[in-house]
């Protein structure tokens, strides 16, 4: 039972922008443009938690910011996923179509 003089729980909101930089950088994950919000992301949820924490039941959204925390590691993966096949696809192209520099007669 809570004392009628306790402030009311709220959702803290760096725990709701961890979300939303979150689902972001998931979308923008694959064009490597989704590193800069998931690594913020990443910073503002585990602030959030701490301050969940130290907030002793009137702050909510602990949900949230692991959800975000999730969804920017999820981010991250896409963006390495996405340069190792720029990387294999430009050496397999490479590879495929090497530039000759000496003369017709040269073994």
């Amino acid at each position: 039972m809570r004392h009628p003089d306790d402030p009311e729980p709220i959702r803290d909101s760096k725990a709701l922008t961890a979300y939303i930089l979150g689902w972001l950088a998931v979308a923008t994950g694959l064009l490597v443009g989704g590193v800069v919000p998931a690594v913020v992301a990443l910073a503002l949820a585990r602030q959030a938690r701490g301050e969940i924490a130290e907030g002793q039941g009137w702050r909510t959204g602990d949900r949230l910011a692991v959800r975000g925390q999730f969804l920017a590691w999820i981010a991250l993966a896409l963006a390495a996923l996405a340069i190792c096949a720029a990387v294999t696809i430009g050496v397999l192209t490479r590879s495929a179509n090497p530039a000759h520099d000496f003369p017709p007669g040269v073994n």
